[in-house]
């Protein structure tokens, strides 16, 4: 699947609400909704300058929803869904921090902060805003590849 556009990927999101995080079991700690809100607010504090890494943060975890039932696709899947829209470095990230480790002599320092953030990010009871909040940015990084695209 590839997305179209924002408001496709908004929709996608607003169907993590009430997702397990894991696996088919009942809801851990928070839902995949949740989950995408603290990853990207942790990684919106930690890198305020870097959008694209936050984005990151907020998408990967729709491959949850697009291949449920199989978690050794759900990165593959989230980063080949956002490419088109979002960019290559964010859909690298969205692949790569699932795989992201700081042990070992390649390590890709932004995959392992998502990575880190994604790990941190299932705090029952934080409050880290609504989805909406996160449109504009969406907005502005899909501009921001669309461009570069016509740029090439």
């Amino acid at each position: 699947m590839e997305l179209r556009g924002v408001e496709e990927l908004m929709d996608l999101l607003h169907a993590c609400r009430g997702t397990p995080e894991h696996g088919g079991g009942p809801v851990g700690p928070v839902d995949l909704h949740q989950h995408a809100l603290q990853t990207a607010a942790l990684l919106r504090r930690s890198r305020p300058a870097d959008k694209e890494l936050q984005v990151a943060g907020l998408v990967h975890v729709i491959g949850r929803l697009l291949a449920p039932g199989d978690p050794a696709r759900h990165a593959r899947i989230a980063a080949d869904a956002v490419r088109h829209l979002l960019g290559d470095r964010v859909a690298r990230l969205v692949h790569d921090s699932a795989y992201a480790t700081d042990r070992g002599p390649h390590v890709d320092a932004d995959a392992l902060t998502v990575r880190q953030a994604d790990e941190a990010g299932r705090v029952p009871g934080v409050d880290a805003g609504v989805l909406e909040d996160w449109r504009t940015l969406l907005g502005l990084v899909a501009e921001q590849h669309s461009r570069l695209g016509v740029l090439d």
